[in-house]
């Protein structure tokens, strides 16, 4: 089989054609060419990792512009494309955020719950699926559709990265009374995730959420953290809505809700339909990116630090 990734030398692609060793792989790192024939020139199946990507503040006077010009525009010019070439297959790698921002304490996201981005990242992400699945109707290019949750590894970055460090330094973090429960996925999970659907016949024009398969609480997630870093976690038991209070107040509420609300996923699509079970656990998973290492200490942290005191 001969792939083409785009992303690939991203945080997800780097590792995905690490993974696929012998295959033949050509990489693109972005999406938004307006000609792709030679790169497409027998090219079986196209897995489109480049995207813009979520951020916490946004710059742009219309991020939503900006957003659908690489995730929507970029990406149905490289399907339109990709089919044209007689490319087989096209792995889209979406988000959870198509399904929402957060769930009801044990009623996680499925693949037939009716969509509701609230963001304008989100909501590209869901235009692309929309425009790929017509696209897929029209042409005949299989398409496979994955939402991963929060992806953890190393080399991760933002906050996931920031509370790693705060951790293995010490730091006393307000984390210690959080029951949510959050969906995450390993990086080793999400790539063989990936490369199972590359292949799979079963896998042709479906939509699938991928996990870990375990859910975690904050406070739970940095435990994990602490002993993958072999050091004692330093938590103080502050009240979620003491935390919430003083986010509040520093206009944080966003990062606070995050932090404790749920956002879990079921993946029991993938495992009956494919048969597919994550390979890499939660703890290994932790240990592989606490190995990858972070910078800094996250701001809603600091922040609920000095609100807590």
């Amino acid at each position: 089989m001969s792939l083409l990734i785009t992303g690939g030398t991203g945080f997800v692609g780097q590792v995905l054609v690490k993974r696929l060793g012998d295959e033949q792989v050509s990489l693109a790192t972005r999406s938004d060419s307006t000609a792709w024939p030679k790169a497409l020139v027998g090219i079986t199946a196209v897995v489109h990792l480049a995207a813009r990507v979520h951020v916490m503040h946004y710059t742009e006077a219309d991020p939503l512009a900006a957003f659908r010009a690489v995730n929507v525009d970029g990406t149905l010019n490289l399907a339109r494309q990709a089919a044209a070439a007689g490319v087989r297959r096209f792995v889209f790698i979406s988000s959870v955020k198509v399904n929402g921002e957060h769930t009801e304490f044990g009623h996680a996201f499925s693949e037939t719950d009716a969509p509701n981005p609230q963001d304008a990242y989100g909501l590209s992400k869901y235009e692309a699926e929309q425009g790929l699945r017509q696209m897929a109707a029209e042409t005949g290019m299989e398409l496979v559709i994955i939402r991963p949750p929060l992806v953890y590894g190393p080399g991760v970055k933002a906050n996931f990265a920031a509370l790693m460090r705060a951790v293995q330094r010490g730091w006393p973090l307000p984390l210690g009374a959080i029951h949510n429960q959050r969906s995450l996925v390993a990086l080793d999970n999400l790539v063989d995730f990936i490369i199972t659907c590359i292949t799979h016949p079963q896998a042709a024009n479906q939509t699938f959420l991928v996990s870990d398969g375990q859910d975690l609480s904050t406070t739970e997630l940095v435990r994990g953290m602490a002993r993958a870093a072999g050091v004692p976690a330093r938590l103080l038991p502050v009240p979620v809505w003491a935390l919430q209070a003083g986010a509040g107040l520093l206009g944080k509420g966003d990062a606070v809700q995050r932090l404790c609300g749920n956002l879990q996923v079921d993946i029991s699509k993938a495992r009956q339909l494919l048969g597919w079970v994550p390979p890499v656990s939660v703890e290994d998973g932790l240990r592989r990116a606490v190995r990858g290492g972070g910078h800094g200490l996250p701001s809603f942290v600091r922040n609920a630090n000095k609100s807590a005191q």
